[in-house]
């Protein structure tokens, strides 16, 4: 019986694609990344996944997991001959538990989903990037995912209490009590976060939920510069409780998004920065005031609008959220980064001439999460065959200042070559043990995170 067999009697015949109908499947999100998948391969259940991942060692045949395919550094893109295992049927997202604060998704739940159920019962989940219509639950989590509200809640992995996930032998390692307190033995759960499907194949998740808050008030500011930034968010921790989120643009980004009719900007003049500031309490009016009064004494604040009504607050939001759509049409290189807070202005500057040196005609735009100190940079008009460089540039300015060359999207394949700049040798040889310990074969996600030996 040959593989395709075999998958075929596992899952049935219509949820074993070949040929054409694996398009979609068969690159990433950016279409830099692309592959020849043997198949891809749709289970409905955690016992589908099982059988797959069996006949798949038999066979000799790597597999790499697909939720949404939003990522941006091709992670669950399947490289030739690989079998990918979309998680899309495995989407059955069970009701909140209010005693316990954790609701239960399965991996191909998109992330809008299940906000949308905690959001039924009064509930929220930590967690919200702009793609979670498409974004699901397994990639969140198999990325650890950050998004804009990690000031206040943390990344995924502070979200997770539990999950289960399939390994390379077809053993399923089950996590799904929701204990906040169980402390035997090693942390498997925690340990195939982040991991991007090179552990093990993850079907649900137990996300913790806590009750939604009372009201939201949110301010667009207009600044001087990212000095002037930096200021400001010194002023916002310090004057502002319940701060939820401090997200960054610049005037590059904001004109494509505003040309493109995504969003639609409040203030008469264009400011080089612009950085938008939400907060949670007890009523919005409160929360607006408290934003005003840690705005007003900051030097470099050149104007502000404050939003309390939910859809004020989204047209504010579109701003930052129209950004991805924005910048498609001109296939950037994307690359998020993180460096020290305190570091940030002088990376941002150092920015363009970086890029230009490698790729003259080339130019960043850069946009994220101000409060972690994670920016996405955008390199736009860069000539074909320059990628690697533009990459290698900005990457070696991050590692420079003491950042991190992957803060939240992960390092797939586009960034394993520069793991050395964030990952000392011991490090690196640590974590080549965890895998071979887990995946001796090397059958899942191979050519992932990990570089070559």
């Amino acid at each position: 019986m040959t593989l395709l067999d075999r998958l075929r009697d596992a899952v049935g015949d219509t949820q074993v694609l070949v040929g054409d109908l694996v398009t979609g499947y068969d690159r990433d999100w950016t279409g830099r990344l692309h592959g020849h998948p043997l198949a891809v391969v749709r289970p409905g259940s955690t016992a589908e996944v099982v059988a797959i991942l069996r006949a798949c060692a038999d066979a000799g045949v790597p597999i790499v997991p697909q939720g949404g395919n939003t990522g941006l550094v091709g992670a669950a893109s399947p490289s030739d001959g690989e079998v990918v295992l979309a998680t899309g049927r495995l989407a059955e997202v069970g009701a909140p538990d209010p005693v316990g604060g954790t609701i239960v998704a399965g991996a191909g739940a998109t992330l809008e989903t299940v906000r949308l159920a905690a959001a039924a019962a009064g509930l929220e989940v930590g967690i919200d990037l702009a793609s979670r219509g498409t974004a699901t639950i397994g990639g969140v989590v198999a990325t650890n995912a950050g998004g804009a509200r990690v000031l206040r809640h943390g990344t995924t992995r502070a979200q997770v209490l539990g999950l289960e996930a399939v390994l390379a032998d077809g053993s399923v390692v089950s996590r799904l009590a929701g204990l906040p307190k169980d402390n035997t033995g090693y942390d498997l759960a925690q340990l195939l976060v982040g991991s991007e499907g090179t552990l093990g194949v993850i079907t649900k998740v137990v996300l913790r939920v806590t009750p939604a808050p009372p009201a939201r008030a949110a301010a667009l500011v207009a600044l001087d510069g990212t000095d002037a930034a930096v200021r400001l968010l010194v002023a916002l921790r310090s004057g502002v409780d319940g701060l939820d989120a401090v997200e960054f643009v610049t005037a590059e980004g904001v004109d494509l998004v505003v040309a493109r009719g995504l969003a639609r900007l409040q203030f008469a003049g264009v400011a080089p920065v612009y950085v938008l500031a939400e907060a949670v309490g007890s009523s919005a009016a409160s929360i607006a005031d408290a934003l005003a009064t840690a705005v007003e004494p900051v030097e470099g604040v050149l104007d502000a609008a404050v939003a309390t009504t939910g859809r004020e607050r989204a047209g504010l939001w579109a701003l930052r959220e129209g950004h991805t759509e924005a910048l498609a049409a001109l296939t950037p290189v994307k690359l998020d980064v993180a460096v020290p807070v305190p570091a940030l202005p002088a990376f941002v500057a150092a920015l363009p001439s970086a890029v230009t040196a490698a790729a003259p005609g080339s130019r960043p735009i850069s946009f994220g999460h101000l409060a972690e100190g994670n920016v996405h940079v955008n390199v736009v008009g860069v000539p074909p065959g320059r990628e690697e460089r533009v990459t290698d540039a900005v990457l070696e300015l991050v590692a420079a200042r003491g950042g991190s060359i992957s803060a939240e999207h992960g390092v797939g394949r586009a960034k394993r070559a520069w793991l050395h700049l964030g990952r000392s040798a011991a490090d690196i040889s640590a974590m080549r043990a965890v895998k071979k310990a887990l995946d001796p074969g090397g059958m899942l996600s191979p050519g992932r995170v990990l570089p070559e030996e």
